[in-house]
């Protein structure tokens, strides 16, 4: 069968049209342009409207003619079927029964008016889908891309009367025509629901006004045969809406037994799930997620009986129990972050397309992608009658005009406008606080000097242009440097130990670190809550480590997380007087569908390729429910390769916007090439090999914040006045004028460089020499030069006083009066400070000169007064004997005199008791004495922190009278995957008995766990290293004191109870311990 598809003039497209379609396509689809913005009163038909007669057209040959299939279902409706008859089908069937496509097309009456209804909804938008709907159906020649669902012709001798008489060419209707046409709009108009508020049936809270807007709009979309895109920006609620809209489903459409299919990703499943109950507890839903045998249990006790109305699913269990799925006559198929689809050969795609439905709508938040067959295979999904041919679609929209006029625009905006709705944050919710992002740039430590020196020395070969040029070779630099910008100790052997320790080198070996070090404690300070987002989970690690040291609360969420802890993380984190400060997840993992709004920081420690992965990461929490202004700090390392990450991110967003203004579609983004990632590479080396000191500043954190947001504002403005070209290159260079070295379309300046080469100078080795012959004899024959600020004279034979011999105060202002009259005596004049202002320097020339003016010699009592005075202090102390006494009480705090007495050599302890009361009472008159005050309370830190481990150690142990087979570690929520409980019960024990204060602890800890007969067959445990012992170790003796802690203070408050009980208890329980028996009651 074939149709002749006649168009009208204004649609056709002349050769020399010049505006892109496939650039207007991603215009309407991004909708950013506010002139294609798809308002609710241009998308929502909340009625049908009946389309203008025909009888008052103009005669025109160009008219579209129905396919027979159309033809045939129209006139089955137009005999006056009612919707409600045609549905006898379906409900003897059954939601349960398999059913075959062959049957659905060829003796289901529903699935023929359905797609009779929804062509002619289709052609009274716009004649524009005449083609389409023409030519679905027509036989064509060549190799053509279609549909799985591709629809067959129905066999059927029943056609719609003749549009006119063979004699007729005004195409005109006849009354009866007509009258039957105006009889059918009338009976099809009282079937159209419309919601003014929010449903009866959605429970505690109301939906919001473009809420139940965006339901009518969907309920329009059901009435009319079509499927749809709900696009709402992310955190719009269009969970919400969808389940709105299943709850019409049920509650108005009870005749329609089917049940719907949600599936959606991993991470979003249980919060689905949590989502129907909370707003909608009168649908019953089931979740098919799990193990093999608990899918199975699941699928014969309840999916198979049908006692349910939506089943939720992830992708990947669409795909494992697709042939469960295919047994289901699917009312509604709902995707989740659709853009998962955009691909229709990919397994997903294809097996969704095996799925049978009645209706099918697509949830994403993100824009859809700038490719025209990818627009296709999401409208093909949607309605494979009309759109079944990749090849067709191409060539109506054809792409190989570039610049024009908006008609091909207004052409994919009439195409799109039944199908998506999109609506902005800024455009419905006035009431969410705004988003604020700040770029904050941090230099590299030392340790990372050296680890980004090293890859970079590893292949200087390419980094030079001399190697071969291997697009695996440079991805694996770039991801080597990657990881040496966020810590590193992500390369293997680089943290310091044995014995390995969480402690401040931590934080100093990583200027992202630094950064976080002080950002988090200001951000407490002000009552805020802190997403982190990372792309290596074990950068997680680290993370998880410092917040453990720090003793922050934290949630933790990966891609190896297990289901049931990601909704438990998220339950924690959400909940109401939560105290959890952290939620630390990777960006792929935690960037989709979960709310978090709760917090109201989001810290982007490092940033993904795609800059949309990113800004879904920070709409985790700038969503429907956010009270506060949501502030989003980028960790950024200068003079690395991620600022070239960042920018060429910020290049691409620009670069969409400017085409969209455009009105036209973006090409599709070129893949990185090995030309940019060697520019990427190359930038920053030469600063890096320049230096090998730690380029990290000791700035307050205000300063930083400061700096960065003049540095991100700069970044902005070279955004803004970049140019097309640019942006397409991704270079932010604006000289955009012709060059004198391109011709016939080739840069022969690029040409040049390319023959003369990149070279970046490796670093100097360093040579180190014990004597110098040229250094000694140009310092010994240079002339004597006075020095610019010379030392002020003393007094000769003066006994050495220093700080730390502690003479009385008055003797230190007699020799002060004895210095200053020797200066008098000699005539020295108090010179001016080269190191000061002006201003300053000399007002202290003026007060340093009156002081030597006034001057006086010591009279006989003043003497005999100073030698006296030079008797008190502790002058047979050298500096030697001062620093052991020093780190005699770092080692073993301030109140072991014993062992403090020891380590000073020559010394009595009588003499070292003196020293030390005296030191404690005038430690404050020392010229560095917060340096050595800070020094002492570190080491007593370290043994508290070591009595306080043995402590949790005994009374861990002691609980159990076989702690070898009894012992429980509470792990909460921060169990490892690696280690068995069997592991930790024998390190625990092992640790215990050994000693956890001896030195090569955990040396003997390995030798035990070789020999142990538990483990001569657990490799895993017998390979790990004595530094991977201690940090498990470590992470053990977190748990246990937090335990033991959490026990001491549950019986305090139980003692506290007891107190306030009678005598009559207390005699009870001495009568009882009298006794022997042992025990204690518990009041």
């Amino acid at each position: 069968m074939s149709v002749m598809v006649l168009t009208p003039p204004w649609l056709k497209v002349s050769k020399s049209e010049s505006l892109s379609v496939a650039h207007c396509c991603f215009l309407v689809f991004n909708f950013a342009s506010a002139n294609f913005s798809c308002t609710m009163s241009e998308s929502v038909d909340v009625s049908v409207k009946q389309e203008e007669s025909s009888a008052n057209r103009p005669a025109d040959d160009n008219v579209a003619v129905l396919p027979e299939p159309v033809k045939h279902a129209l006139d089955g409706m137009s005999d006056g079927e009612d919707d409600e008859e045609l549905l006898d089908y379906k409900e003897k069937r059954g939601p349960g029964r398999p059913s075959t496509k062959k049957e659905i097309e060829e003796h289901d009456p529903q699935y023929l008016a359905d797609q009779a209804k929804r062509f002619e909804f289709l052609l009274k938008k716009t004649e524009l889908f005449s083609h389409f709907v023409s030519s679905g159906h027509s036989v064509r020649d060549g190799k053509v891309t279609v549909s799985p669902l591709k629809l067959k012709g129905v066999k059927s001798e029943k056609a719609l009367p003749k549009v006119s008489s063979v004699g007729d060419h005004r195409h005109r209707k006849t009354e009866k025509e007509e009258d039957e046409e105006l009889l059918m709009e009338e009976r099809r108009k009282g079937g159209i629901f419309c919601f003014e508020q929010s449903p009866w049936y959605i429970k505690n809270g109301e939906m919001r006004d473009y809420q139940i807007r965006g339901l009518n709009w969907m309920i329009s979309l059901f009435e009319n045969g079509i499927n749809g895109i709900l696009a709402d920006e992310m955190g719009l609620g269009k969970t919400l809406q969808t389940i709105s809209l299943i709850g019409y489903m049920k509650h108005y459409r009870t005749h329609m037994s089917n049940p719907h299919l949600v599936i959606c990703p991993k991470s979003t499943l249980r919060n689905w799930v949590n989502e129907f109950n909370r707003w909608c507890p009168s649908i019953r839903t089931v979740a098919l997620i799990g193990t093999q045998d608990e899918r199975r249990k699941l699928i014969d006790e309840v999916i198979i009986p049908g006692a349910w109305d939506v089943c939720v699913t992830s992708y990947e269990m669409a795909i494992r129990e697709k042939s469960t799925f295919k047994k289901f006559s699917w009312k509604y198929i709902i995707i989740d972050e659709a853009h998962r689809i955009k691909n229709e050969k990919s397994k997903l795609s294809e097996i969704v397309r095996e799925f049978r439905s009645s209706n099918r709508l697509l949830l994403t938040g993100t824009p859809l992608q700038n490719n025209l067959h990818e627009l296709w295979a999401l409208l093909n999904f949607l309605l494979p009658d009309v759109f079944n041919s990749a090849d067709d679609f191409d060539a109506w929209f054809n792409t190989n005009s570039c610049f024009g006029d908006n008609t091909l625009v207004e052409r994919l905006h009439l195409v799109l406008k039944p199908f998506l709705l999109r609506r902005l944050k800024s455009e419905v919710e006035k009431a969410l606080p705004p988003k604020k992002e700040l770029k904050i740039y941090i230099g590299l430590s030392k340790m990372q000097r050296e680890w980004y020196t090293k890859v970079l020395m590893k292949d200087i070969d390419v980094v030079n242009g001399a190697g071969k040029l291997e697009k695996a070779r440079l991805l694996n630099i770039l991801m080597q440097l990657r990881k040496c910008c966020n810590h590193p100790y992500l390369f293997d052997g680089v943290e310091p130990g044995p014995p390995y320790t969480t402690d401040q080198h931590l934080v100093d070996n990583c200027g992202k670190m630094v950064l976080l070090d002080k950002l988090l404690p200001k951000l407490q300070s002000q009552g805020s809550r802190v997403l982190i987002f990372s792309q290596m989970s074990r950068m997680l690690d680290i993370l998880e480590d410092y917040a453990l040291w720090k003793q922050y609360r934290y949630c933790r969420l990966d891609g190896s997380t297990p289901h049931d802890e990601r909704q438990a993380s998220i339950d924690a984190f959400n909940h109401p007087n939560s105290e959890k400060f952290l939620f630390m997840l990777t960006t792929r993992a935690g960037g989709l569908g979960i709310n978090l709004a709760t917090a109201d920081v989001v810290i982007l420690y490092d940033s993904d390729w795609n800059p949309q992965m990113d800004l879904q990461a920070m709409d985790r929490a700038h969503r429907i429910g956010q009270k506060k202004t949501v502030r989003v700090f980028r960790f950024i390392t200068e003079n690395t390769v991620e600022e070239r990450i960042v920018e060429r991110a910020e290049i691409k967003l620009r670069l969409d916007t400017v085409v969209i203004q455009q009105g036209r579609l973006a090409d599709a983004q070129k893949s990185l090439g090995k030309g940019e990632m060697l520019t990427m590479i190359r930038h920053g080396a030469d600063q890096v090999f320049a230096g090998k000191e730690s380029a990290i500043t000791d700035d307050d954190i205000d300063v930083i914040l400061s700096r960065s947001e003049e540095k991100s504002e700069e970044m902005r403005k070279r955004l803004e006045n970049l140019g097309e070209n640019s942006l397409r290159n991704f270079t932010l260079d604006t000289n955009e004028g012709t060059s004198v070295y391109q011709f016939e379309g080739e840069d022969y300046r690029g040409k040049q460089r390319k023959q003369i080469g990149y070279w970046i100078e490796p670093p100097k080795r360093e040579r180190k020499a014990n004597y110098q012959v040229d250094a000694y004899f140009r310092d010994a024959l240079r002339p004597h030069v006075e020095p610019k600020a010379p030392k002020a004279p003393k007094p000769p034979r003066q006994p050495p006083i220093h700080d730390f011999h502690f003479y009385p105060p008055r003797l230190m202002h007699l020799y002060e009066m004895e210095v200053y009259y020797y200066r008098k005596t000699i005539g020295y004049k108090a010179p001016k400070l080269s190191d000061m202002p002006p201003e300053e320097a000399e007002k202290k020339q003026k007060e340093e000169q009156r002081k030597i003016d006034e001057a006086r010699p010591l009279n006989e009592q003043e003497l005999a007064e100073k030698e006296c005075l030079l008797t008190k202090g502790f002058s047979n102390w050298s500096r030697r004997d001062f620093q052991q006494f020093v780190k005699a009480n770092e080692k073993y705090g301030r109140s072991d005199m014993a062992n403090i007495s020891k380590e000073v050599d020559g010394k009595t302890p009588e003499e070292v008791q003196n020293y030390s009361m005296t030191f404690w009472a005038r430690v404050h008159e020392l010229n560095d004495a917060e340096r050595i005050l800070a020094q002492i309370e570190r080491g007593e830190m370290r043994i508290q922190k070591r009595q306080s481990v043995k402590r949790a150690l005994d009374a861990k142990i002691s609980k159990y009278k076989a702690p070898f087979h009894q012992l429980r570690v509470q792990y909460g929520t921060n169990k490892g995957k690696n280690y068995i409980e069997e592991e930790d019960r024998f390190l625990v024990c092992m640790l215990h008995q050994i000693g956890f204060d001896k030195e090569n602890v955990y040396d003997e800890l390995r030798q035990a766990v070789r020999v142990a007969p538990q483990f001569r067959f657990d490799w895993f445990i017998k390979s790990r290293t004595a530094m991977e012992l201690q940090r498990r170790c470590n992470t053990l003796i977190t748990l246990i004191e937090k335990e033991m802690d959490d026990a001491e203070e549950r019986e305090k408050a139980g003692r506290g109870r007891g107190k306030s009980k009678g005598k009559q208890t207390k005699r009870k329980s001495e009568d009882n311990s009298s006794r022997g028996r042992g025990k204690r009651i518990r009041v």
